[in-house]
């Protein structure tokens, strides 16, 4: 008889092999949707804070969704990837047609999702028999982003960026000071610079006055004179369509550290609007426009 179970595991591990291979072809345009998330990645993207033990649940097994040291032997589903996991997800797989009762596995839950520390084969083995719940010893990380089913690397940051703007228009009443909500960005992270960026422009409006100024008013002028300026020289220069995928927001951190480099290092002194046009005539050109000059140089040469 336990033969007998064996051979119906190891069939069970050739169907899921087979599963794994056809999702593989199915996604080879977009391989990410195919792949499980890697807890220690979405852990420094999330930035998380405090620890809760939950003790054994049961978990539903469509919100476990990544590993902490498996995610590349396993695909999305926990379809394994290699044939070297047959020895031990047959092993697994046999002791369910035995009914022999395992120890609960072990979980990280962050977001609303789990991932795996210890039971990726019986995870595995348990998805591809139709189970709805496995149970989990559990370990919950605080975070502020929700993580939904069949969200990847790049939708939990830019889960990640809603979140913090969000944060960030709350908490600084930048939309009512200055009456813009396009202060988007493609990275995490961001909105934290631009806090810094107010705080620089507060301390250097508060050098030349007597009586102290406070967020809000410095929020004010930092949009009038140094942010609005860039933004409007970024559009005239067209620099946005320059640098596809990136935002006017992007493009003023981007040129404020340029802006920055130049007074650090050359003790070239600019405006911001001069910045954001040294920037443009420094990194903007296109490519066209730099074979037009390598071209114009060469034959002036000759």
């Amino acid at each position: 008889m336990h033969e007998h179970y064996n051979s119906m595991a190891d069939m069970d591990f050739s169907k899921a092999r087979l599963k794994a291979i056809f999702n593989s072809i199915g996604n080879f345009l977009s391989p990410e949707k195919h792949q499980l998330l890697a807890f220690d990645e979405v852990k420094n993207i999330l930035k998380i804070h405090g620890e809760e033990y939950r003790g054994v649940i049961p978990v539903p097994l469509e919100m476990i969704i990544g590993s902490e040291g498996r995610y590349r032997d396993f695909a999305r589903g926990f379809l394994p990837k290699h044939d070297y996991l047959r020895e031990r997800w047959v092993r697994v797989d046999s002791a369910h047609y035995e009914d022999i009762i395992l120890p609960p596995i072990r979980l990280y839950e962050l977001g609303g999702a789990y991932f795996v520390r210890d039971g990726n084969h019986r995870v595995s083995v348990a998805k591809l028999q139709g189970a709805i719940e496995i149970d989990a010893e559990v370990v919950s990380l605080g975070s502020n982003v929700r993580i939904q089913k069949g969200m990847g690397i790049e939708e939990l940051k830019e889960a990640l960026i809603a979140y913090e703007k969000k944060e960030f228009y709350a908490q600084t009443l930048f939309g009512q000071i200055t009456d813009d909500s396009n202060l988007d960005f493609t990275s995490p992270g961001a909105y934290d610079q631009i806090v810094e960026h107010i705080l620089v422009h507060k301390y250097y409006l508060n050098e030349h006055i007597d009586q102290e100024i406070d967020f809000v008013m410095a929020t004010d002028s930092w949009y009038r004179k140094v942010y609005t300026p860039i933004a409007e020289t970024i559009h005239s220069e067209n620099l946005d369509a320059r640098f596809p995928g990136r935002t006017v927001s992007d493009l003023y951190l981007y040129i404020v550290k340029h802006w920055d480099s130049l007074k650090r290092n050359y003790s070239v002194h600019l405006s911001p609007a001069e910045a954001a046009r040294d920037f443009a005539t420094r990194y903007g050109s296109s490519l066209l426009g730099k074979i037009n000059s390598f071209l114009n140089f060469f034959l002036k040469k000759k």
